[in-house]
Formats: C-alpha cells, sequence, structure tokens
C-alpha cells in the first residue's frame, strides 16, 4: 500500500513520574508511524502548563533544552497525520486553552461525524474558532458546559459528540483518558517502573518506556488520574457493542504492539496463512511489499511451503518527495523507496504480498518492477478484501471514486496492474485471523456499513 491510507494520528498521556515529558518524547517516537505531519507535547507542573508543538518529525521537533521547558510530573503528547482540518501548525495538536476553571489540554485520534454540526451550533452562540480541527469542538463544549466539575463537563461534552475518539486531557492537576462509545481506535493503559501511569495509543510505546501493560481502556470509558490515587474509571456509555477498526490489524500498527489486545504480528501471519488456504497458486518464491505486507508473507509461505524471500528492499530514508509532476517522475518516487534484488527474482514466478490496494497505482507500478527484473510471473496476493469504501473514523483514505475496488472488479483491477493473477483476502477468512468475537470490528472500509 505504501502511502495510499494514512491513520490520523497517536496519542500519549504520562502521568506521575517527574520526567513526564521526555517519557512522552520517547512515547511519541514508538508511535511516528501513526503520523509525521507534526508533534506537540503539553506538560503541567501543577501550577501552570506548557506547550510545545511543530510541523515535523517528534525527533527533530523537541531537544533536551526544548524537553526542560516542559516540566512538570504529568504530560500528553501528539503525533498528526491529518484528515479533518488544514496542515498549518494552529491545527497540530495538543490544543490548548484557558477557560474559566483554569488550563486544559487535549490531543485527539479519531474522526468527529458531527463535528460540523456541532461547530455551526457553537459559533451561532458566539464562539471563536482559531483552526479547522473537529478536536476544537471539544474545548468549546467543556468551556460553555455548566457542570461545575471538570469531569462533568467531560462527560457533558462527549455525550454530544459523534464518530470515533480516543482522548486524553491534561489539566493542571489531573489526567483524564477517554475512548467513544464503539472503540473505533485503540487505547490502551500501563503502569511505568516509578508507580505512575501511561496511557498510549499502541502497546509498543510501552516496551521503550518500560511500563507494564495493565488494559485495554475499554469502549466508552472514561479514566481519572489524580496525584495519590490509583486511576478510577466511569463508563460514560454502557451496553455497547464494540467496533474497533480491523484496519489497525491490517495496516496501521506497528507489529510488535498488541492492539484490541492481540498481538498485530501474529494476527497479520495469521492472515498471510488464511490467504495461502483460500488462495493458492503454483510459484517459486513468496514475497512481501515492504514493510506492510512482511508478516502477512511469512504466514503465506509457512502455510503454502513455497520459500520466502525478501525480493525488494525497501529505503527508510527516502522522505516526501513534491518533483511528481509527470508519470515518469512518479515512477521514479516508487523506484526510489522500493528497489527489486534481481538475482533473487530472475526467472522465478513470484507471489507478492501486499497488505492493501487502494488506488492501484503503486501496485501497478511494483508489478511493472518485477517484471522488469526478470520475473517470469508475478501473482498478487492482498492480505485483506477489497477497500472499497471511505472511512470516516479517523482514516485518510481516497472518496469512493479513486478506490479502484470500488470501480473494477478483482479481474479487472488484475488486468489494470498486469500481474497473471489477483486474489484477496475474503472478509470471512479476515473475521477468522482476528479472532473476532460476535459482530466487534468495524469493517465499513470493506462492507461500506458504517456504524455512525
Amino acid at each position: 500500500m505504501l502511502e495510499d491510507v494514512n491513520e490520523k494520528c497517536a496519542v500519549v498521556g504520562i502521568f506521575g513520574h517527574e520526567e513526564a515529558s521526555k517519557l512522552a518524547y520517547f512515547s511519541l517516537h514508538a508511535l511516528q508511524h501513526r503520523g509525521q505531519e507534526a508533534a506537540g507535547i503539553s506538560s503541567s507542573d501543577g501550577k501552570k502548563l506548557h506547550t510545545i508543538k511543530k510541523r515535523g518529525l517528534v525527533m527533530r521537533i523537541f531537544d533536551e533544552a526544548k524537553l526542560k521547558t516542559l516540566s512538570g510530573s504529568s504530560a500528553i503528547g501528539h503525533t498528526r497525520y491529518s484528515t479533518a482540518g488544514d496542515d498549518s501548525i494552529l491545527d497540530a495538536q495538543p490544543v490548548f486553552a484557558r477557560y474559566d476553571l483554569g488550563e486544559m489540554a487535549i490531543v485527539h485520534n479519531g474522526n468527529l461525524t458531527n463535528a460540523e454540526e456541532v461547530r455551526d451550533g457553537l459559533i451561532a452562540k458566539g464562539a471563536i474558532f482559531q483552526t479547522f480541527m473537529d478536536t476544537e469542538n471539544l474545548i468549546h463544549l467543556i468551556a460553555t458546559s455548566e457542570k461545575e466539575k471538570l469531569v462533568d463537563r467531560i462527560i457533558d461534552s462527549v455525550q454530544r459528540i459523534e464518530g470515533a475518539f480516543s482522548l486524553v486531557f491534561l489539566s493542571r492537576k489531573k489526567m483524564f483518558a477517554m475512548r467513544d462509545r464503539f472503540g473505533f481506535r485503540p487505547l490502551s493503559l500501563g503502569k511505568l517502573p516509578n508507580g505512575g501511569y501511561i496511557v498510549a495509543s499502541e502497546t509498543c510505546a510501552f516496551d521503550l518506556v518500560g511500563a507494564e501493560f495493565i488494559r485495554d481502556v475499554k469502549p466508552g470509558e472514561l479514566l481519572i488520574f489524580e496525584e495519590g490515587k490509583e486511576p478510577t474509571s466511569i463508563q460514560v456509555f454502557e451496553g455497547v457493542t464494540p467496533k474497533h477498526c480491523i484496519f489497525e490489524y491490517v495496516y496501521f500498527a506497528r507489529p510488535d504492539s498488541k492492539v484490541y489486545g492481540q498481538s498485530v504480528y501474529q494476527t497479520r501471519k495469521d492472515m498471510g496463512k488464511e490467504l495461502a488456504r483460500i488462495e493458492p497458486v503454483e510459484a517459486d518464491i513468496v514475497i512481501p511489499v515492504p514493510d506492510g505486507g512482511v508478516p502477512a508473507a511469512i504466514g503465506y509461505s509457512q502455510e503454502s511451503g513455497i520459500p520466502y524471500e525478501m525480493g525488494i528492499m525497501r529505503n527508510h530514508y527516502i522522505g516526501r518527495t513534491f518533483i511528481e509532476p509527470t508519470q515518469e517522475m512518479r515512477d521514479l518516487k516508487v523506484k526510489m523507496k522500493l528497489s527489486p534484488m534481481t538475482d533473487i527474482i530472475q526467472g522465478k514466478r513470484v507471489i507478492v504480498i501486499d497488505d492493501s490496494i487502494v488506488r492501484g497505482t503503486t501496485s501497478k507500478r511494483i508489478v511493472k518492477m518485477l517484471k522488469e527484473a526478470g520475473a517470469s510471473e508475478v501473482h498478487m496476493r492482498v492480505s485483506s478484501p477489497p477497500t472499497t469504501d471511505p472511512c470516516f473514523y479517523g482514516v485518510d483514505t481516497p472518496d469512493k471514486d479513486k478506490l479502484i475496488a470500488a470501480n473494477m472488479s478483482t479481474q479487472e483491477i488484475c488486468d489494470f496492474i498486469e500481474a497473471d493473477s489477483l486474489a484477496y483476502l475474503d472478509e470471512e477468512s479476515l473475521l477468522r485471523s482476528v479472532n473476532a468475537k460476535e459482530d466487534n470490528y468495524c469493517t465499513a472500509c470493506f462492507t461500506g456499513k458504517y456504524i455512525v
């Protein structure tokens, strides 16, 4: 897939650690894959909030001197890839505000499906917005709530929004973490070595800072962190069947994370095994499209008995290039990122595994590249169902008219990308791979059946 689809961010919260901002920094570094457009950290020293945010990568924004200015024993952080809003620094997070109860900062992963409606209602009552982010709605809802306590204002506010959200709030004395009623986006709770706590979008952040995984934050649950106390829980929304985003397993999450209680790496391997069972083909080698296709390709190889090879190498030091106005330049961009290993590929019947096909243009270039490297046959296998519908819950997918599977049959896509064969994992096999219990995953990107 490479860059056809992107996540909308990662969030982290650190509470009860004397170097909270440093732990937030390291956590964001582990979560950088979820957003590379901008990053920010807010900390609290008990009297005042301190915030630094900027466009760019985490390691380029923060240094030792800047982290020292983010003093205090609690901090929240964010990495951004925009799906709603603009690309200006004003739309970077955390979102900070002063209001009648003091100061507050918020970080958000997800998309509010009624954001425009809520925003218009607030503007009609006199609210002045500084950004185009749906997250700013929460600042105004909290500030204008008639409840006396912040925790009650947060509850009051989240009951007025719809869609996907994993949120972390920071005040001068407390931290709050919240997931939407369906648990669309992941959020986990961990304990730091010194007794402090961490919440983060993925558990790979826990591994880096030495935190112990406790559990996932429950769908609809609000956690409250206060000095000298264990986290307390309020179940704001009850009796709702979870609808976790299945694309976390397909593509977004890092393989070394546990998401929704399961190993991402093992789940992707199981997808590859399922794919080998239902869509076998005679070939000499199995190769992945790096990096997303690697675990599934290993699983496909193990199940089929066909040798696994790293037939394509990825250059991880290539950033975005804006010099791509012609087809020639677009093809060159793919070659800059992916290089075929001719000695392995030449004369071979190749099965190439990718996690998904979105627009189809990247797959077409990969097939062409492999055949130019001497592959006698190229069989494309995809470890997820056809992506037929856009996501409105915090994923940056193209419009439906740009999704190739929404407009072509599998055979037509195969002809377009010029592969010798093409096959996808079906929805039933995908759900079996993730050990789905009941109907607790959102598969709208494959089915068009939207939850909200």
